[in-house]
């Protein structure tokens, strides 16, 4: 793998991307939605996670991230762990999902193709992390992630999406606690 999409200093900001296997449209449940809310904020709280900008889209997520005292590639590698098991788990159980049997096939499908999997995998394997280390590339990877949903055309203004940090930005109370870039 090339050390051009590597987590070298974990101090530093970095933007990082990661998607569902096969761009599955997994997050169009709230349900889906909080468990990975939930899972950024225990991280957060309890790994040392600093969380600068976020957005959840359907398929895929988008963050602006550093530690100051844990490895950056270690918090993103148990995120990706917990939400994996934890939506895979409300997806076997909601009786309500109408692609339940799709998608779980689909994600063990993916996990039969992966030896690092016991049996599903939810989420690719790369994070695509890219240091941020200039501040226009920082307000450029800013404004990338939170019009994200605008470019989809689920909302008419960043501040709009519920899954994303935009809210923060535009002096409104977020879903998660973020740290400003300036």
């Amino acid at each position: 793998m090339s050390t051009k999409y590597k987590i070298h200093d974990s101090q530093q900001l970095y933007f990082v991307s990661f998607a569902t296997v096969n761009w599955i449209d997994v997050f169009t449940r709230r349900l889906y939605n909080d468990i990975f809310v939930d899972s950024l904020r225990y991280c957060q709280q309890h790994k040392g996670l600093e969380l600068y900008a976020w957005c959840l889209m359907t398929n895929h997520a988008h963050l602006i991230i550093s530690s100051e005292q844990d490895n950056l590639s270690s918090i993103l590698r148990d995120l990706k762990r917990h939400t994996s098991k934890t939506i895979l788990q409300a997806i076997q159980e909601n009786m309500q999902e109408s692609r339940r049997e799709w998608m779980l096939w689909m994600f063990e499908r993916a996990g039969q193709r992966n030896s690092h999997n016991e049996h599903y995998q939810f989420w690719q394997q790369d994070n695509h992390p890219i240091e941020l280390h200039s501040n226009e590339l920082r307000r450029q990877r800013l404004d990338y992630l939170h019009r994200n949903p605008v470019v989809a055309g689920f909302v008419d203004t960043p501040e709009d999406f519920l899954y994303s940090s935009a809210r923060s930005y535009a002096g409104q109370s977020g879903l998660l606690e973020v740290l400003l870039i300036g």
